[in-house]
């Protein structure tokens, strides 16, 4: 295959051991493709936004955007999707009810290269996949690995100076990185936690918390207003706040129709 020709490939995964680990095994076993990496899901919009890709493999617990939201991205550009996975057993019959490929963390070099074979006996087949005509539905698989997952966060315990209390999740408007913790923003006031957004954002609702910054996760009914500043970049607002927040170029599409 010529150069003009390799495939374009994206690994996207947060966790750098495991990232760095996919990315030289495909660059063994498919020595002729290209393979470019992202930290995260914002990353890898971005880096969609300007060049898509033939196959992606995606982690589907990712900070800023899922593996699910980034797949979406993929799909619309043509290319494919094989999740990257530590979901259990039971959660897996949502992929393959979904009808994607899927590698269970830990990847296993057998099952990667499976993987690889089948992408290419499919396009020797047939002509790359259109939207419409997608075999992947993803709302459906959105819904159906939410009910595999484990319950989500209902209660934080946090400091306010030298109390603790206990925070409803329904009173938070927002979570934001702050040095090494994580400010709990509330209507009553800000608490400090030492748990990082990443570990935050898979245990939070997805139709409720969304991860708009690598340092900052809304809850999308506190959100007063989001607008673009004098030099283009995202700013957001919460209710009842006169703080500004910043918003990443990749998240800033979602406020589209709010």
């Amino acid at each position: 295959m010529s150069k003009a020709t390799a495939p374009q490939l994206l690994v996207a995964e947060d966790e750098a051991p495991q990232r760095e680990a996919l990315v030289a095994l495909l660059a063994r076993l498919w020595p002729e493709a290209r393979v470019r990496a992202a930290e995260d899901g914002l990353d890898a919009l971005e880096q969609l936004a300007t060049q898509p890709v033939d196959l992606a493999f995606l982690d589907i617990r990712m900070p800023g955007a899922s593996g699910l939201t980034v797949a979406g991205r993929v799909l619309e550009t043509g290319g494919d999707v094989v999740f990257t996975t530590a979901y259990d057993a039971h959660a897996v019959q949502a992929f393959e009810q979904g009808a994607i490929d899927y590698l269970l963390k830990p990847l296993r070099d057998d099952r990667v290269a499976q993987a690889i074979a089948r992408w290419r006996a499919r396009r020797a087949t047939a002509p790359a996949p259109t939207p419409a005509g997608s075999a992947i539905d993803l709302e459906a698989l959105s819904a159906l690995l939410r009910r595999a997952e484990a319950p989500r966060l209902r209660w934080i315990s946090a400091s306010l100076g030298d109390v603790v209390t206990m925070i409803a999740i329904d009173d938070v408007q927002a979570f934001h990185a702050e040095d090494k913790m994580t400010r709990v923003l509330t209507a009553q006031g800000d608490a400090l936690i030492r748990t990082p957004l990443r570990e935050l954002l898979a245990q939070l609702d997805p139709d409720v918390f969304w991860q708009v910054h690598r340092s900052l996760i809304v809850r999308i009914g506190a959100i007063d207003r989001v607008q673009r500043d004098e030099l283009g970049r995202g700013v957001l607002r919460l209710k009842g706040r006169d703080e500004r927040f910043g918003v990443s170029q990749a998240a800033m599409p979602r406020f589209r129709g709010l």
